[in-house]
């Protein structure tokens, strides 16, 4: 038995324009070091799967420049490895000259090269919006054992605090793990299982599936292919324990990169030694802590400049904080510049961000104060 992985790296970029203007949605920086889609690479390598393609759209110069040859990854193989899949124009028949993909099922469509020659038994379907850290192989295995046409990995929420956002798809699973309905937001109960958009098919299944999408003219695959096929084929739901969250928008990005400074999900996240989460490695010198300053509950890269008092923040590489500013519940991107006697609070700021001195900042959890890439304030 052998796998593939297959990753969609700007499916739900609409979901965060804040942040996706110059990037994919697969390389918004994440957690002081990581990428979103590290986890599903991870995911991946720790499974033993090692043929990995990654299906891109616009804006995937960054998620070029992170991944590079897949080295870090234990990807920069000669049969193998990771495929960067550039979008396909017109790469199937029914598509208008000059139109890109703009679905998971087209984007499947214009990868059918990399399906057809990744030679697998089965292929896993991976979003890279999705924060956790999961046994694939184990997925797979349920797959196998239970015969299932689809498998979808799918997690139990609570509705009122789901972390995936309100239009998210959810399914009804019964007592033997089959899904019976789909529905597209969330429902009026209290608790609900969420399609993660992490799937398992065979390759053959897989082939079939873009064929005939082609042949009918099929736009979505969760509506037109596995809505479908409810009553025809069994569609199985392999339920997830761990932590699990999802960047849907800004608000999420925020509520999941806060969760982070919880023992517990860094614990359920980093710290299974069968499963741990790479990302590109560089090297940068240790942060360097003033006398007078102050930290409480943060995650902080290397090569900051701590002069001020940070609290349940997290920080990346190259950050500087002058004397007597105050961070509270705040994301400081790379390379950010915050002068001297400044508060934030609930504050967002993308890379290279200059912050001067006395300026005061607040948003709110719900609603925090985003700063764009390279903005001076």
């Amino acid at each position: 038995m052998t796998a593939a992985g297959l990753i969609f790296s700007n499916i739900h970029d609409q979901g965060i324009p804040e942040m996706t203007r110059k990037r994919t949605m697969a390389s918004i920086p994440f957690g002081c070091r990581y990428r979103p889609i590290d986890f599903a690479l991870s995911n991946m390598v720790n499974s033993e799967i090692t043929n990995v393609g990654v299906i891109t759209h616009y804006n995937y110069q960054s998620l070029m420049d992170h991944i590079g040859n897949g080295k870090d990854w234990d990807l920069a193989r000669r049969s193998g490895g990771i495929k960067i899949l550039p979008p396909y124009v017109a790469a199937y028949e029914n598509s208008a000259a000059g139109k890109l993909y703009e679905n998971r099922l087209e984007a499947m469509m214009g990868s059918a090269n990399f399906i057809n020659r990744c030679g697998a038994d089965y292929l896993v379907l991976s979003d890279c919006d999705v924060i956790m850290n999961i046994d694939l192989g184990a997925v797979i295995r349920d797959h196998i054992q239970s015969g299932a046409y689809i498998t979808i990995v799918t997690k139990k929420v609570n509705v009122k605090n789901c972390p995936f956002g309100k239009n998210t798809n959810t399914l009804t699973v019964d007592g033997e793990g089959r899904v019976t309905d789909v529905a597209y937001s969330l429902p009026e109960r209290e608790s609900a299982y969420v399609n993660t958009n992490v799937m398992v098919i065979s390759r053959a299944d897989l082939q079939s599936v873009v064929s005939d999408s082609i042949a009918h003219g099929y736009k979505s695959f969760s509506k037109d292919i596995i809505a479908r096929q409810l009553k025809k084929k069994l569609i199985r739901a392999y339920c997830f324990d761990g932590f699990c969250a999802c960047i849907s928008s800004l608000e999420n990005y925020f509520s999941t990169s806060m969760m982070l400074l919880q023992e517990n999900v860094r614990k359920d996240l980093f710290s299974c030694p069968e499963r741990k989460i790479f990302t590109k490695i560089r090297n940068s010198a240790p942060t360097k802590y003033d006398s007078n300053a102050k930290v409480s509950n943060c995650m902080i890269a290397d090569g900051c400049t701590i002069e001020g008092e940070v609290e349940n923040s997290i920080i990346f590489r190259g950050v500087h904080l002058g004397k007597g500013t105050v961070v509270k519940n705040s994301i400081l991107l790379q390379d950010t510049y915050v002068g001297a006697n400044v508060t934030l609070n609930c504050v967002i700021t993308d890379k290279n961000v200059v912050i001067k001195d006395g300026r005061t900042l607040s948003g709110y959890d719900t609603m925090p104060f985003f700063i764009g890439k390279g903005v001076m304030v």
